[in-house]
């Protein structure tokens, strides 16, 4: 591998990302930090994000070494679905109208790198490829609409069919796929990456440092307790009911305490349902800006994990890697099957329940508060493994790798 980088020391490379800094979502946390990253080791990098805010067409900023050009399009978020979709599949040519107007050398680019969700970007990433003959990497963290399928959210109809020739299509797009687990590997097995290089490519984050955070865990309702924090996106996908029955089950051992910090289509519901409960031992906050969560994360001892149940495909989510990096153990409930399984118990990082109703959640609770030894020493585990295996340096490399090599200037 050095010896490609030292053949591609300095190149410019353009992101594609429909998250982005100051939005607070963990995709927009994942490429803020790859992206500062690659301007840190010398690249020129310009990253493309959609702005529906904008009263003009486009707008450039400069960041930490990193352009980022933010071009007007519609609204996507918090849409009817048929207007969303609308939206979404005129987003990337809208971009481009608004990239042809910008002063940005459209044709100069060695390298083309794009984040899925959204399944939309092929077509911009296709032009910008043509344009400067340069290779793209596509960075898919979800199988979709295959995983929306299975919780219910779409039957498998016309509607599905579209959606699903337009992931096809972005992957079609692509010279090299990164998958963010093992287990995804399989979706790719027969002709739909034909001719691609189809690679696991780890989740990964800068852990930052500890500072100032507008939550205040030792003078809340949570004083004294051992809190397990949940952080992040509060959907359907996440299946996160079984959280609250944690918490119900646990609410007169005072050991406990349940912290929800985030937003989403759930949150409000979920907070009600606490409340109509009477849970004492839950508080829930409205999502902070990404760099309070290091000095969240120094507050509290658990993070916790859930997926819905009826997941087909494998997922590790950010807020895992985050929660390792920060040192946490982790209390996780997931599909069966999903990779996570075998990686937090063949690590020793925390506990995991793959029950649909997530009704040995209490017992594992339990086990990981019996010991505070054992509870820190799984912290230390977590964030050895961090290290290791989910580090923004390890990700920046084998993208770098995955180009240089399509961009065929191997040794």
């Amino acid at each position: 591998m050095e010896a490609i980088l030292t053949a591609w020391p300095r190149v410019k490379l353009a992101f594609i990302t429909d998250a982005y800094p100051p939005m607070r979502s963990s995709g927009a946390v994942l490429m803020r930090d790859l992206t500062v990253r690659m301007a840190e080791r010398g690249h020129d990098v310009t990253v493309m994000v959609p702005a529906p805010q904008l009263s003009t067409g486009y707008q450039v900023e400069r960041e930490r070494g990193v352009d980022i050009v933010r071009l007007k399009t519609a609204e996507t978020r918090d849409r009817p679905y048929p207007v969303r979709l609308a939206a979404e599949m005129a987003m990337p040519f809208l971009m481009r109208r608004r990239l042809k107007t910008s002063a940005i050398d459209l044709t100069a680019f060695d390298g083309v790198v794009w984040y899925s969700p959204s399944i939309f970007f092929g077509p911009l990433a296709r032009s910008l490829k043509a344009r400067s003959g340069a290779p793209g990497y596509l960075i898919l963290r979800d199988i979709f609409p295959e995983w929306a399928a299975d919780l219910g959210l779409i039957t498998r109809g016309p509607a599905f069919r579209l959606l699903q020739s337009i992931a096809r299509g972005q992957y079609r797009v692509a010279d090299v796929i990164g998958v963010q687990t093992p287990g995804n590997l399989a979706f790719f097995a027969d002709d739909i990456a034909r001719g691609k290089d189809v690679e696991v490519l780890q989740n990964w984050t800068d852990p930052g440092v500890p500072g100032e955070c507008s939550i205040d865990v030792a003078n809340g309702p949570l004083s004294g307790r051992t809190v397990f924090a949940y952080t992040g996106n509060m959907g359907v996908a996440q299946g996160m009911d079984k959280l609250i029955d944690l918490a119900t089950a646990l609410r007169e051992d005072e050991r406990f305490g349940f912290l929800f910090v985030g937003r989403g289509s759930e949150a409000g519901r979920l907070k009600a349902l606490a409340e109509t409960r009477g849970l004492a031992n839950c508080a829930f906050h409205d999502e902070i800006g990404i760099d309070e969560m290091p000095g969240l994360f120094a507050q509290v001892d658990v993070g916790m994990v859930a997926l819905d149940h009826r997941h087909s495909w494998h997922n590790i989510p950010g807020k895992f890697i985050a929660y390792t990096h920060a040192g946490l153990p982790v209390l996780a409930s997931v599909n069966p099957g999903n990779d996570m399984i075998a990686l937090v118990e063949a690590e020793g990082v925390g506990r995991v329940s793959t029950d649909p109703a997530g009704a040995d959640l209490p017992e594992l609770a339990r086990a990981m508060v019996e010991s505070r030894e054992a509870l820190r020493a799984s912290g230390v585990r977590a964030k050895a493994l961090a290290q290791r295996l989910f580090s923004v340096d390890a990700a920046a490399s084998q993208i770098e790798f995955a180009l240089a090599k399509s961009h065929k200037v191997m040794p």
